[in-house]
């Protein structure tokens, strides 16, 4: 049985202090390949110097939304260079995120006027404007990372936030150009069918074992056995019964046995449809 651990965070500080033993415990656990996700530019070389240390260890590499003012318009040289090693198979993660709104945008109430009527003040007026130049340039840094992933031959893998509606209009346009996945997914079936419909995929993470989590285990059971991948976004969201502490890679396997669960089939079966998927999708050797 061989598990692939789709979407890590192998260079955040929480795993220095003992990543070999971390990348020992996923290959006990079954997980025979990690991918280290990139959230910027920085953090993108962390992920391909991980990738280049260890051999079962691969990098992609991208502007997280919420990343994007803090790196500026002008990321896409450098990572274009980081796209073109040869243990990158993703770009990402991008995409797009209104819940994490940063201190200065968040809502201020606005003043009276009189009994019947609210006026904005300047203040409340120059934070919507802030506010679209956030969300604005969040957009632009997602087209950007989907054309280069358009014109490397690469696919995304894709955050989104709050951000329904947005997020799907800005893909729309890249139909059969370019397939995404969409991590860390605790939407309806039917949110998932209309992923599907665009040609993406989704993956679950230990959410799926979490009790209030019916629906992510509907969405589970529903999805095609070529529709889905497994991850455990770590150091976030462990998985019961370690909910509350680090996830690491060998956690995959909680995951995809909540789902065999949810799909009424044996472990091993969905640890061979998540790996086909992954394999087809990043492409591991190009």
């Amino acid at each position: 049985m061989e598990l692939i651990e789709t979407h890590a965070h192998l260079d955040y500080p929480d795993f220095e202090a003992d990543l070999e033993a971390i990348i020992a415990r996923a290959a006990d656990a079954g997980v025979t390949r990690i991918i280290s996700i990139g959230t910027g530019i920085d953090s993108s070389r962390r992920a391909v110097a991980l990738a280049e240390r260890f051999p079962g260890v691969f990098a992609a590499v991208g502007i997280h939304p919420t990343n994007v003012m803090e790196e500026g318009p002008d990321f896409l040289p450098a990572l274009r260079e980081l796209v073109l090693h040869p243990k990158v198979v993703a770009i990402g993660e991008t995409g797009m995120d209104y819940h994490h709104v940063p201190e200065h945008l968040q809502q201020r109430p606005s003043t009276m006027v009189d009994s019947a009527l609210q006026a904005q003040t300047m203040d409340e007026q120059e934070r919507l404007i802030a506010e679209g130049a956030w969300k604005a340039a969040q957009a632009d840094a997602f087209r950007m990372q989907l054309d280069l992933a358009v014109e490397l031959g690469l696919n995304v893998v894709i955050h989104q936030r709050s951000s329904w509606e947005d997020t799907l209009d800005i893909l729309r346009p890249y139909t059969g150009k370019v397939r995404g996945v969409f991590h860390c997914f605790s939407g309806t079936p039917e949110e998932a069918a209309e992923i599907r419909s665009l040609g993406h995929l989704v993956s679950f993470t230990g959410i799926i074992t979490f009790k209030n989590a019916g629906q992510v285990r509907s969405t589970a059971a529903a999805v095609p056995a070529d529709g889905y991948m497994v991850e455990t976004d770590c150091p976030y969201l462990a998985p019961v019964p370690f909910r509350g502490e680090r996830a690491e890679p060998a956690h995959t396997r909680l995951v995809a046995e909540t789902v065999a669960e949810s799909r009424g089939i044996p472990l091993d079966e969905v640890a061979a449809e998540s790996t086909r998927t992954a394999e087809a999708f990043f492409r591991f050797k190009r």
